[in-house]
């Protein structure tokens, strides 16, 4: 039973996204969450679903490997559509089946919602597509360096945020080869009930859990026997610069918020 996770992998292309400041590209990003996420007309999604379509177009990146990325959430997009479905009552009747009504309200409510999720899952993929950890960890750390004139660790933050991209891909290696230890051993973990299935599951998260504190153990002393002190005088190969590019990218995403904001006036 292979275990296949593409969340937080990197896909390397050559595009006008890929080449953007990091710290450009995440505030770029936060402000299209922001604003998808506030979308509540039927002219806002489609304005927004082209939006979220153009993006892997502009960054290179093919649709099934963005597809790929959030397809994990799909069925949490599914429970959430039917949750919305069933419990909101708003609206006028449209299907009876039993005790329970299905209104107008409960069905643009569960397009409504589940289509905002689906954007932003879109969104912030391409995040993660197209920035690589290190990227993404300079780009913290200079985001949370105001944090560390106050005497806070905005850099010890940035490292552990880090750390988790990197330890992504790790465990998921990890549980793929712990489950298909636990296969050969006879373990089952598609047959049977619910309650079966979670029993199976167990063995393979105390064993996950026990290579994570491993691997943190081990990083823990190469650390320590490399005399690492923090952020404290540490320089960087390659510094960003904020240049043309990230002014345009900055200008068309201000642009995009504004459009969607006033299709839904």
């Amino acid at each position: 039973m292979a275990l296949r996770l593409d969340i937080g992998q990197y896909y390397p292309a050559s595009s006008p996204v890929h080449e953007l400041d990091a710290r450009v590209k995440l505030c770029c990003a936060l402000a299209l969450l922001v604003t998808l996420f506030c979308l509540t007309s039927p002219a806002q999604l489609v304005a927004g679903a082209l939006v979220a379509a153009a993006l892997p177009a502009l960054a290179r990146i093919p649709a099934g490997r963005v597809l790929a990325s959030v397809r994990p959430l799909v069925v949490f997009l599914a429970f959430l559509s039917l949750l919305n479905l069933v419990f909101v009552q708003t609206g006028t009747p449209l299907v009876t089946l039993g005790p329970l009504t299905v209104t107008s309200g409960g069905a643009w409510a569960a397009v409504l919602y589940a289509t905002r999720f689906a954007l932003a899952l879109v969104v912030g993929s391409l995040i993660l597509l197209t920035t690589t950890p290190t990227q993404l960890a300079d780009a913290f750390d200079r985001m949370l360096s105001p944090l560390s004139r106050l005497g806070l660790p905005g850099h010890e933050i940035a490292m552990v945020f880090s750390l988790m991209l990197r330890f992504v891909p790790t465990l998921a290696d990890e549980a793929s080869a712990i489950i298909d230890a636990q296969s050969l051993r006879g373990g089952a973990f598609d047959e049977g009930g619910p309650v079966r299935r979670v029993r199976a599951i167990v063995p393979v998260v105390v064993a996950l859990l026990a290579s994570g504190l491993r691997h943190a153990d081990g990083l823990s002393r190469a650390l320590d026997a490399r005399c690492y002190e923090g952020g404290a005088g540490r320089t960087h190969l390659h510094e960003p610069h904020l240049g043309r590019r990230e002014a345009v990218a900055v200008v068309v995403t201000a642009g995009l918020v504004v459009l969607l904001a006033v299709l839904g006036l």
